[in-house]
């Protein structure tokens, strides 16, 4: 899905199942009235199960409807206590939200990820909260499956457990572990290379990889790559 709104930065998002037995990614974007622009979410649930995909779901929402002025640590914070209010499902987060001097203001929790982009360099701006990054860090030995085993999630992350990060660039790439894990950094930056490229490719990608996880993207065009406008067709 392609998105555009006078006044508002090009958007895409994609989305793909992939082997999983059912769909436990969500996104989440919103636009208050009179705001600064436009805050993005991607909520990845824990588990393959209705409950990961509930939570998914709920976080997504949340954090994208908090209040630009609150900042995004207070959006994934907003996000847990909403999971915790209606499931017992769980999920990683990854909040952008706009800055008043352009940009975005980064917060997360688990290993969702976010990335800038200006068309020519992509920059990793997030660092996973996972059993392996805890381990590298330390200089200690990491094995295939710490990867996959996260240290802070949407339910359980205080404040003071919450990634924060900022980037002034107007270019933004938030993913699922179903897309950066297959496509590395590199294969990433090779798909947003090639021109007219986006979030379903990035997804595409991913799956012709290898990937067997839901693989979901938002990509924020950035502004000096915004060179024609189209047309998209929301559903109410």
């Amino acid at each position: 899905m392609t998105v555009t709104r006078p006044g508002y930065p090009r958007w895409h998002t994609a989305n793909a199942q992939g082997p999983r037995s059912l769909n436990a990614d969500a996104v989440g974007a919103y636009a208050a009235a009179g705001g600064p622009g436009i805050v993005f979410a991607l909520a990845d649930g824990v588990g393959d199960d209705a409950a990961a995909a509930l939570a998914a779901r709920t976080a997504a929402a949340a954090a994208a409807r908090t209040a630009v002025h609150k900042g995004p640590v207070e959006a994934v914070l907003t996000a847990g206590r909403a999971v915790r209010e209606r499931t017992l499902g769980d999920a990683v987060l990854v909040v952008a939200m706009p800055a008043e001097r352009g940009g975005y203001r980064i917060a997360w929790a688990g290993d969702a990820r976010a990335y800038s982009w200006d068309g020519t360099t992509l920059a990793r701006l997030t660092t996973d909260h996972t059993l392996a990054e805890y381990f590298r860090a330390r200089h200690q030995p990491v094995t295939p499956r710490m990867e996959h085993v996260v240290t802070t999630s949407v339910r359980t992350a205080g404040p003071d457990e919450i990634g924060t990060a900022e980037t002034t660039s107007t270019g933004l790439l938030l993913t699922s572990d179903g897309v950066h894990k297959p496509l590395g950094g590199s294969g990433i930056r090779a798909v947003l290379a090639r021109p007219g490229t986006g979030a379903a490719e990035l997804v595409e990608a991913a799956l012709a990889r290898g990937g067997s996880d839901n693989a979901t993207a938002v990509y924020v065009e950035p502004v000096a790559a915004d060179v024609t406008t189209e047309r998209f067709p929301v559903a109410a």
